[in-house]
């Protein structure tokens, strides 16, 4: 009887992170589809909102943020310069660094995708408790915490 309830266990933890998998991905696809119009990827998305939290942070610090490579991000830093998103200066502290920074056209877009996500997250929710909500952020958290590096 233990084996019996140790596999179903073992397939309840597998289904549950195939699951969250599927969640990301359909969510992502998603944001893609609904931004493609706007010739923006959830990825460069990330970034526009990664310099609105730091503002002035360098290409190495925004790669750290949002875990690429400094290569990559350095590609998509020049692909938002180059669409007019963001602006870069020359750091304060160190005429070696450029600082990036949200344009106009940016911050609009964020706001745009902003109510894509909303949007999104509502049908995600659908038929989903506030409390059950809460409990299963509560459960991802202690996940995340069990494989996060140290």
């Amino acid at each position: 009887m233990a084996k019996r309830m140790t596999k179903k266990s073992n397939d309840d933890r597998r289904r549950a992170t195939q699951l969250m998998k599927r969640i990301l991905l359909g969510f992502r696809s998603q944001m893609d589809e609904e931004l493609r119009p706007q010739g923006v990827t959830t990825a460069q998305l990330q970034i526009l909102k990664a310099i609105k939290a730091a503002p002035g942070s360098s290409g190495a610090q925004l790669a750290r943020g949002c875990y690429v490579t400094p290569q990559t991000m350095q590609a998509l830093i020049q692909k938002a310069e180059k669409d007019g998103w963001i602006e870069r200066h020359k750091d304060k502290g160190n005429d070696r660094v450029l600082a990036a920074s949200l344009t106009p056209a940016g911050e609009r877009l964020l706001r745009h995708a902003e109510a894509i996500v909303m949007r999104i997250e509502q049908k995600l929710w659908v038929g989903v408790s506030k409390k059950e909500i809460a409990t299963l952020a509560e459960v991802l958290e202690r996940c995340l915490g069990n494989i996060a590096e140290e």
